[in-house]
């Protein structure tokens, strides 16, 4: 069984590579020729190179494929060119469903993320069919990856055998970026935290979310979403568990929200109009933050027997990993 999977180079997607490949699947990989490829350096993949905006590339990669994990994805809160995060996002995965659907490929999953999923006012966390109102699309990632979403449930519903999966934040090792979740925790490791918002995220360990893509592949139903989480923390407890692990101290503080967001309006205006480079404090982060992002992944585990590892050890396990990778001052 040949599979292809596009960012594989990302955190991930080099999970969801060594787990392909430890259940005994021929695995394909899509990359581009810039690509920094030390997250999948050694591992017996075939190597195509390409690009999501190129539809002959897709179709070559696709060739002799009869499952395609798409979980390729710009993921930026600032570029200078505004349109780039669409091109790659929303008209890249058009693209390769398009290349998939002609190459007729049998079973697709489409990596999105609970960014594409509501949150209740109540606070309860929210589901597969939690809408998404048109406020709570903060940031042009955030939009592209619902644009890209509806892209994906329209091939499906055209028959095309997608299955949709929206991983929440996880944690672990070879996030080589780091993700936002991961800078947390390494501006945690290097003292960088002196004080805190008030809001949370789901945390699942990366291993178990990587996994929850070949359950769905195997189990998922054609045209569904599986959210891929586990624990919803509080970022206060989330640093109170990075205090046990590593005996550092967690921030005391509480950022007031307003000031947080004010600061960020100000880190923007200086990116966009003196730096032209990426902010300091990140607008469409802090205005996500202004909501705990808390998500029932109940379906997922029903469904396909979603593993539920220790978020704690996850922790641990990036914490060990970023400290062995030099991400950590000494």
């Amino acid at each position: 069984m040949k599979t292809l999977v596009t960012g594989s180079t990302g955190f991930i997607g080099a999970h969801l590579v060594r787990e392909l490949l430890r259940d005994g699947h021929e695995v394909s990989v899509l990359v581009r020729q810039n690509s920094d490829l030390s997250n999948i350096e050694g591992l017996e993949v075939q190597k195509t190179f390409g690009d999501l905006r190129d539809m002959e590339s897709l179709k070559q990669a696709l060739q002799g494929c009869d499952t395609l994990y798409h979980v390729a994805a710009h993921y930026s809160f600032w570029d200078k060119d505004k349109s780039l995060i669409y091109k790659i996002n929303v008209d890249g995965t058009r693209n390769i469903l398009q290349a998939a659907k002609e190459s007729g490929v049998g079973k697709i999953v489409y990596t999105s993320t609970v960014g594409c999923i509501g949150i209740r006012e109540d606070g309860t966390p929210g589901n597969e069919e939690t809408p998404l109102k048109p406020p709570d699309k903060t940031n042009p990632y955030k939009h592209s990856k619902y644009l890209a979403e509806l892209e994906a449930m329209r091939f499906a519903k055209s028959g095309l055998p997608v299955v949709i999966v929206n991983p929440s934040a996880p944690v672990g090792p070879l996030d080589i970026k780091p993700t936002p979740t991961g800078k947390l925790i390494v501006d945690f490791l290097n003292r960088k935290m002196p004080a805190y918002l008030d809001t949370g995220l789901n945390i699942i360990h990366v291993k178990d979310c990587a996994r929850g893509h070949i359950l769905a592949g195997e189990k998922g139903r054609i045209g569904e979403r599986y959210i891929l989480g586990n624990q919803d923390m509080s970022l206060k407890e989330i640093l109170e568990t990075l205090q046990e692990i590593t005996g550092l101290p967690a921030p005391k503080f509480q950022i007031p929200y307003p000031i947080a967001l004010a600061s960020a309006y100000v880190s923007q205006f200086i990116s966009d109009y003196v730096t032209q480079s990426p902010p300091a404090v990140p607008l469409p982060g802090v205005r996500m933050a202004k909501y705990k992002m808390f998500f029932d992944s109940s379906k997922a585990v029903k469904e396909l027997g979603l593993p539920q590892s220790s978020v704690k050890e996850a922790l641990r396990d990036a914490v060990d990993w970023y400290e062995e990778k030099g991400y950590v001052r000494t």
